[in-house]
């Protein structure tokens, strides 16, 4: 069976991260995930920290670990705004490793309300980004 194919681009604060026809899309939003086909109806939803999946046509599957941001579908074609976004296999474990422990150490300390988020939304990255690599790393061998 031939699935049809649909133009997504995925676009960091730094980079593009993808930009090409894809057959599924599988982005993380407030309540799980949320996957998208050819021909989808026009929405924008937002996006939260998590693991993005891309289908490309050759059946290649490519997953980015992403940061906040939003999705908008339109005429068929995808927008994927985010603030981060990295391939698994990109992930220093040991940096990230040492944010989450930086993290959980400002989170033990009096902090402000500004400041208690901040630590707890680097938590939640870290966090995100260890878990990627090890469903990276499970499903490579």
């Amino acid at each position: 069976m031939i699935m049809k194919t649909f133009p997504v681009k995925v676009i960091a604060s730094d980079k593009i991260f993808y930009e090409g026809d894809c057959t599924y899309l599988v982005v993380p939003e407030p309540s799980g995930q949320k996957a998208f086909m050819a021909n989808h109806e026009t929405v924008a939803i937002a996006i939260v920290m998590g693991e993005l999946y891309i289908t490309k046509p050759d059946g290649e599957k490519l997953t980015a670990v992403v940061g906040q941001g939003f999705a908008h579908v339109k005429n068929g074609a995808i927008t994927v705004l985010v603030d981060t976004a990295e391939r698994p296999e990109d992930v220093d474990i040991l940096r990230a490793e040492e944010a989450k422990r930086r993290a959980e150490e400002r989170l033990r300390q009096k902090q402000s309300s500004q400041e208690y988020h901040q630590s707890a939304a680097a938590l939640a990255r870290a966090i995100e980004r260890l878990k990627a690599t090890q469903n990276y790393n499970k499903h490579k061998i």
